[in-house]
């Protein structure tokens, strides 16, 4: 090529390239053995330029290359970088990397459990702890040129996202900003917004993957392609592209296939697994079980592969399923390898732990090339798990979704079983933000041709609806920035209340409030131009329609009030039913799910809130806690009763029933047939309708019928003009609402929480009191009434053991509601003193209402939860790990981030607390030392 250049383009070329040589971009470049991308080459000049940037690629594209070129610009400046990860995974395995690069004296590590040579010139860390460093004004951030901002598409996410912007907003200008995104729909949006708040940002945006991806749908024997081959391009988003016919035929030949055996069989219902058998049987697909699935892919040479199930039980039991199919992956070599560094790595683990962790069944699995991977493993195990499948001696990992977020786990394969999870509410399909993420991992870099998403056929699969999730390969960046008490004195303390609620108008969300409020102007422009048109449409040439129209609509909306005031009264007349049951009453349920007879083990009658979050709780009272003659014990809710109830027979309940013993209850439901099996409940009579003696009612039908209008022959045709007038005015005023609505309301809700917090005493105008900056150094979800308790001092004189079991309550949020049964508790002070949190809170929860503040909008505080005391209580008691996971019911790695978070808790609280006359600090401290421990103090990397 150099040949065909002239003189002047030669020697422009040579001044290139030796301009590019002095770049510090030339010598990052060969510390690699492959080419940087051109959007990385892009973004690293806008580095070395003095730019910020925010970079949007897909998962696995390589855009912490350019987090890494921040780092290396840092030291070749003398300065330091900080890199932010939003979990501790992540934050450990980006260590290990650089730290293997730069060496272990250049690298620290701060995950809030870990803290590692921390005025190290790079140091990784969680995005809290940065947050906490900018608030505190830490000598750290002395010399900071850049901070790295992995996976900050985080700032979505409703619980945490708001520490991002918090970060972004707050971090000195002399700082330069690394955003590192997954590719979303509004990365502009968000670059602008950046350029607003940080200056001269840079926005480069990849589409493309770096390894083709390929679609498929397992269905029996045949693996089908979900887009035609001709138009697929390898996945890499061609313009167009369509559904196989072949499976859109089998779709519809499946989905509509009748089946109509005898539903039941000697009285009973067909149980799920016959009916699959003889689905199968006349079908010609079937889902391939997990072993049949693993065995296909092995055989086409798609291994290594990671299957999604969302569910910790489901990713165990698939483990389980493939080693009773005597599935083995590794040859003998590989799993000497995999035993040689599994002991390595858990040398540190007491030997009488490892029964209790259940150790011997995860290697045998290991060995066989086969494993688990989710929150609720030992974080030990979680790493073995991940460097083994990383060198290639795992071939199958069953994983829920959080091995999505950032691990640095590629396959060639990706399996998704089914397209619908939990969602913590109810069972949701996923988005397609969620199912990029996760075929995100198929096609290793250097390593796979092309790599493979694998979704596995269940009936009633829509082909039209996965191309939907695949083909849609962005989201939008929302943000889920809300002010908290924390923040607000935080604030205050810092800047004063009137630059404070300037800073907060500068967030992310108030950007895109702002920026929607314009759209919504002009659709109530278009909407007035409509109103006009059906004005017209309307018009009577015998009187006044919209005066006709809004009599119909007053009749209507009478008529409605009058159904809504007899429903209200038949449900206070259930509730007040309810609240006469006593234990040992046998009673009818008249509808829902659980309906039928039914003993009654509680009343369920509220003392309070039932759940701590305003918005949510049973407004309608009380919530029996039933037996049903099915051997179930479930709570019921008001919409199970909405007529009275009443005891239609009274029984004894043994002292011995535990409602958690299914022979308990098999036991007791016996004997309730028994009791009241014959019993037929009265019918309950329907009373008159209210609105037929209603004379508003009777008033407004006369006025109707007199009405000039009522005669008209196209009176129905102006009535639907009318109706749709209504209608549009309605959403018009709607609309004026809303642009009134998002205009200040993030400083609207800044102003709220900080009345509440001058009521309190810890604001006084733009001074910050003692209790104040008290508050100023509890960071977590209930700050307040962290707070609170210590200036109550109702921590005061607790043991160690006893202080942890209260602390635990700030911290732990079961994963699934238990109305069942009460937690067990430690007794005497500690008892006493959870008592006294939750009246604090009681008391707390009460005056948020009072000040508008509401936890269905993210602000305030939720209910402490005392179910991880007793387990808290007893590790920091010194009882064995056998001992405290049996009793908690619960698994060694949730038991294992729980007590973490409580002694990151512990450790602000020995920091806030008095430091006369006071033992909190001092047993906080103590409290951290004996938690510490065994499987608590070894699961740590550094």
């Amino acid at each position: 090529m150099t040949e065909d250049l002239t003189p002047a383009q030669a020697y422009a070329a040579a001044l290139a390239r030796n301009a590019e040589q002095a770049t510090a971009l030339a010598p990052f470049r060969e510390m690699y053995e492959f080419g940087l991308d051109p959007f990385q080459i892009e973004a690293c000049r806008a580095l070395e330029a003095g730019k910020g940037v925010l970079v949007a690629a897909p998962t696995g594209s390589g855009k912490t290359i350019v987090g890494e070129f921040a780092v290396h610009l840092a030291l070749t400046q003398g300065r330091k970088c900080f890199y932010t990860t939003p979990i501790k995974a992540l934050s450990n395995q980006k260590y290990a990397d650089l730290v293997k690069r730069y060496g272990a004296d250049k690298v620290g590590l701060l995950t809030g459990d870990n803290s590692v040579n921390g005025d190290a010139p790079i140091v990784v860390m969680t995005t809290e702890v940065l947050r906490n460093m900018l608030y505190a004004g830490s000598q750290a951030l002395s010399g900071l040129g850049y901070v790295v901002m992995d996976e900050v598409h985080y700032l979505s996410d409703r619980f945490r996202g708001a520490v991002w912007e918090e970060v972004i907003i707050h971090l000195p200008e002399s700082v330069t900003l690394v955003s590192l995104s997954a590719t979303v729909s509004n990365a502009e949006e968000f670059g602008d917004w950046l350029d607003t708040v940080r200056g001269d940002t840079e926005v480069i945006v990849s589409e493309s993957r770096p390894v083709p991806l390929w679609q498929h749908v397992l269905a029996g024997r045949r693996m089908y392609d979900l887009f035609e081959e001709e138009t697929d391009h390898g996945g890499r988003g061609a313009s167009r592209r369509e559904v196989n016919p072949d499976l859109l035929r089998l779709a519809r030949t499946e989905n509509t296939r009748t089946y109509n055996p005898r539903d039941r069989r000697r009285g009973k219902m067909v149980r799920e697994a016959d009916r699959e058998r003889e689905r199968r049987q006349r079908s010609r697909i079937w889902t391939p079980g997990r072993p049949e699935v693993i065995e296909r892919l092995d055989a086409e040479g798609l291994l290594p592969a990671i299957t999604f199930i969302f569910s910790r039980a489901g990713c165990e039991a698939a483990v389980q399923q493939c080693l009773y199919a005597g599935l083995r992956l590794n040859d003998d070599e590989a799993r000497l390898r995999v035993r040689e560094i599994v002991e390595e790595r858990t040398a540190a683990i007491p030997s009488e732990d490892l029964h209790v962790l259940g150790y011997y069944e995860w290697l045998e699995a290991l060995e066989r090339g086969i494993a688990a991977h989710h929150a609720g493993m030992l974080p030990t195990f979680k790493e073995v798990v991940e460097e083994l499948f990383v060198r290639g001696l795992v071939k199958a990992v069953f994983a829920t979704e959080t091995l999505a977020l950032g691990i640095n786990m590629p396959a060639r394969t990706v399996i998704l079983e089914k397209l619908v999870k939990w969602n913590g509410e109810q069972h949701a399909d996923i988005t397609p933000g969620e199912y990029t993420q996760l075929t995100g991992r198929a096609g290793r870099r250097g390593i796979d041709v092309e790599g493979h998403a694998v979704v596995l056929w269940q009936r009633g699969l829509d082909p039209g609806h996965l191309a939907g999730l695949a083909g849609t390969r962005t989201y939008p960046l929302r943000s889920s920035f809300r002010p908290s008490y924390n923040m607000a004195v935080n604030l205050v303390d810092q800047f004063g209340r009137h630059r404070s609620r300037e800073l907060l108008e500068t967030s992310f969300a108030q950007f895109q409030a702002d920026r929607s409020v314009v759209g919504i102007s002009r659709q109530v422009q278009k909407n007035e131009e409509g109103l006009d048109g059906y004005r017209e449409g309307m018009t009577c040439h015998l009187g006044d329609f919209e005066e006709y129209a809004r009599l119909r609509r007053d009749l209507k909306d009478r008529e409605t009030e009058l159904a809504r005031q007899g429903a209200a009264q038949r449900r206070a007349q259930a509730a007040s039913s309810l609240e006469k049951l006593k234990p040992g009453d046998v009673i009818h349920v008249p509808t829902g799910k659980f309906a039928g007879l039914a003993l009654v083990l509680d009343p369920g009658i509220p003392a309070g809130r039932t759940n701590g979050h305003r918005g949510f709780e049973h407004h309608d009272g009380p919530r029996p806690l039933v037996l049903t003659a099915e051997r179930q014990v479930k709570r019921l809710a008001s919409i199970d009763f909405p007529v009275p109830v009443e005891a239609l027979e009274r029984m004894r309940i043994p002292k011995s029933f535990n409602p958690r013993s299914p022979q308990s209850r098999r036991d007791l439901a016996s004997a309730l047939r028994s009791k009241a099996g014959h019993i037929n409940p009265e019918r309950h009579q329907r009373q008159r309708a209210a609105a037929a003696d209603d004379r508003e009612i009777a008033r407004l039908r006369t006025e109707i019928r007199a009405h000039p209008c009522h005669g008209c022959d196209e009176r129905e045709d102006h009535a639907r003009w009318a109706e749709r007038y209504h209608r549009l005015q309605r959403d018009t005023q709607q609309l004026e609402r809303r642009i009134e609505g998002r205009t200040n309301t993030i400083a609207r809700t800044f102003d709220r929480i900080v009345a509440l917090l001058t009521e309190l005493d810890y604001l006084r105008g733009d001074d910050v009191t003692d209790n104040g900056k008290r508050l100023a150094r509890l960071y977590g979800e209930l700050d307040l009434l962290a707070s609170e308790c210590l200036r109550d001092r109702v921590w005061e004189g607790l043991t160690p053991a006893e202080l942890a079991a209260c602390v635990s309550a700030l911290v732990f949020e079961a994963r699934q509601a238990d109305d069942a049964v009460a937690p067990k508790l430690p007794t005497g002070n500690a008892k006493a003193a959870l008592g006294e949190m939750v009246r604090i809170w009681g008391r707390l929860d009460a005056l948020e209402e009072e000040f508008k503040i509401n936890q269905a909008e993210g602000v305030g505080q939720r209910e402490p939860d005392l179910g991880f005391a007793w387990a808290a209580y007893q590790w920091a008691s010194d009882k064995s790990l056998d001992e405290v996971l049996r009793e908690a019911e619960m698994p060694a790695g949730d038991f294992v981030r729980w007590c973490k978070q409580v002694i990151d808790v512990l450790g602000q609280i020995a920091a806030a607390a008095p430091k006369e006359n006071s033992t909190v600090a001092k047993n906080a401290r103590k409290a951290v030392e004996s938690l510490l421990r065994g499987v608590v103090a070894y699961s740590s990397v550094g």
